[in-house]
């Protein structure tokens, strides 16, 4: 199991992000949150097995080329706060 924190810049806000990503985060075995910050970046937390979390994250950079202009990715532990996938903001 992993945690898997993006942070995702571009224009990546009022182009229906959140829920492209929630939809998406439904067809793999993750957990976490998807949700807008203050500074126009996406944050996603994505906990799972290894190799889920880095077909989700695959998957995000493949729903919105040419809208991301960097996703950063920070990895630790899981904290198995999550028990499903939700949109938050």
């Amino acid at each position: 199991m992993i945690r898997a924190t993006l942070f995702l810049s571009g224009r990546v806000q009022g182009v229906g992000m959140r829920f492209a990503t929630y939809e998406l985060a439904q067809k793999f075995a993750v957990e976490g949150t998807v949700e807008n910050l203050d500074d126009g970046r996406v944050k996603i937390i994505a906990e799972g097995p290894l190799e889920e979390v880095d077909r989700f994250v695959d998957a995000v950079r493949n729903i919105a080329t040419g809208k991301i202009k960097d996703i950063a990715r920070f990895d630790s532990e899981p904290s198995h706060e999550f028990d499903c996938f939700s949109v938050r903001r």
